[in-house]
Order: structure tokens, then C-alpha cells, then sequence
């Protein structure tokens, strides 16, 4: 009798009478039935597990590997950084201070006076905080040629201290438009928009600054009084 006749025979009510085939059949698909579910519902989710933490301990080596560079060459980047706010320090020294801003903004309305430039307006607004300088827009209106603009930049580039002049909503064009007072000049450009000029701030001023943007925090305790105020 073959083992498929074996199969088709079987008494359920009987399970001790089976052949000894059989039996070994179902003993090992139990078995294997046990190991399959096993596997899918605890040892494959701890594989997974221990490939996330392989994973992870390679990105944690990598990590490791960069902070250590980075310790190794902290000396040298503090130096470079100290060198920097040195550099920095030295180029804001350069810009005008506060009680020199108003002799500057005279010096470049003389300075386009020298250029034979007309101004027909030159008004400063007020000064907009930064972190370490300050900001100040200028409306103008200048009427001249290629050739003195072209000097006026030159003369204002030759003030002794730092001057700088971004232009923000800017126009030149051919002097004759409505408004413009010499229209009759052949070659006559207006310059009309407004321009910024910078200054460095002080300490004082900074930190004032630095106060504004990190104002204290509700709740916290106020400094301490110093003794004898």
C-alpha cells in the first residue's frame, strides 16, 4: 500500500493506529508548522530589529568618525574663528560711527557738488537697527552725466572713511521727463530712488540691540540689586 493510500485511509478516531510513515509525516509538518510560525511572529521581528541597530551603529561610527575630526582640528577652528571676528572688527571700524554720520552724509552732497552734479533732493530717513550696524536710507535726486556720476562715485570712494551706498529701487534715465528741471540738457541723466548708507554700532548700542531680540523671559527672576544702590 502506498503512502497516498495511507493518507486516504486514515481513522481520525484511531490516531495511535496509523503507520509509523504517517505518523513521522505529521510529527515533522507539526514541527516544521511550529518553526514557520515562530520564525514570522518573533524571530523575524527581532531581525529586523538587529538590522535597524546595524543600521544605526553605522550612522553612530559615521557620526563618531566626523565629531572626532572635528575635536582633533577644534583648536585650529577657534583660532580661524577668532581670527575672523578680529578681521571682522577691524573692516566695521572702517564705517563711519554715529557722531560721524552727519559729517559723511554732507561729505557726499559736497561730493557730488565737486562732481558738478545738481541735487534736487537728498533727504535721510531714519536709521533701521541691525545686529552690529545700522542702516540708513537716503531719497535723492541728482541730475548730471555718465561722466559725473562717474566722478561723484570716485569722490565718494576717496571720503577717508569706509562709505558704502546700495542702491534700492533705482532709476536712471534721460533728463526731459515731466518734473525734471533741466530738460533742455543734451546727454542729462536723472538719478532718482533711494540709496543706504551703513555705520557700525557700539557696545552699547549692541547690546541694546541684542536686548531688543532676546527680551527676558516672563517669570524669571530679576538680577539681584547691587549693595549700596
Amino acid at each position: 500500500m502506498s503512502f497516498l493510500d495511507d493518507l486516504r485511509n486514515l481513522d481520525r478516531n484511531n490516531i495511535g493506529g496509523w503507520p509509523t510513515g504517517v505518523k513521522a509525516f505529521f510529527a515533522i509538518l507539526i514541527i516544521a508548522l511550529i518553526l514557520f510560525f515562530g520564525w514570522y511572529f518573533k524571530i523575524r521581528a527581532q531581525q529586523e530589529e538587529l538590522e535597524s541597530v546595524r543600521q544605526q551603529e553605522v550612522t553612530l561610527k559615521k557620526d563618531f568618525a566626523d565629531k572626532q575630526a572635528k575635536v582633533v582640528n577644534l583648536e585650529a577652528y577657534r583660532k580661524q574663528l577668532a581670527d575672523m571676528q578680529e578681521m571682522l572688527q577691524t573692516m566695521l571700524r572702517q564705517l563711519p560711527s554715529k557722531t560721524e554720520m552727519p559729517e559723511l552724509l554732507n561729505n557726499i552732497t559736497q561730493a557730488a557738488l565737486s562732481a558738478g552734479i545738481e541735487t534736487e533732493l537728498f533727504q535721510p530717513g531714519g536709521e533701521i537697527m541691525k545686529d552690529f550696524y545700522a542702516e540708513k536710507p537716503i531719497q535723492l535726486r541728482m541730475l548730471g552725466n555718465y561722466h559725473q556720476f562717474g566722478t561723484f562715485i570716485s569722490n565718494v570712494a576717496s571720503l577717508p572713511r569706509v562709505v558704502i551706498l546700495t542702491m534700492h529701487d533705482v532709476s536712471l534715465k534721460p533728463a526731459g521727463g515731466p518734473g525734471a528741471k533741466s530738460s533742455g540738457s543734451a546727454g542729462q541723466l536723472i538719478l532718482e530712488g533711494t540709496v543706504k548708507t551703513y555705520r557700525y554700532l557700539d557696545d552699547e548700542e549692541a547690546a541694546a540691540v541684542q536686548a531688543a531680540k532676546n527680551p527676558p523671559k516672563k517669570g524669571a527672576a530679576p538680577a539681584p540689586a547691587k549693595k549700596g544702590a
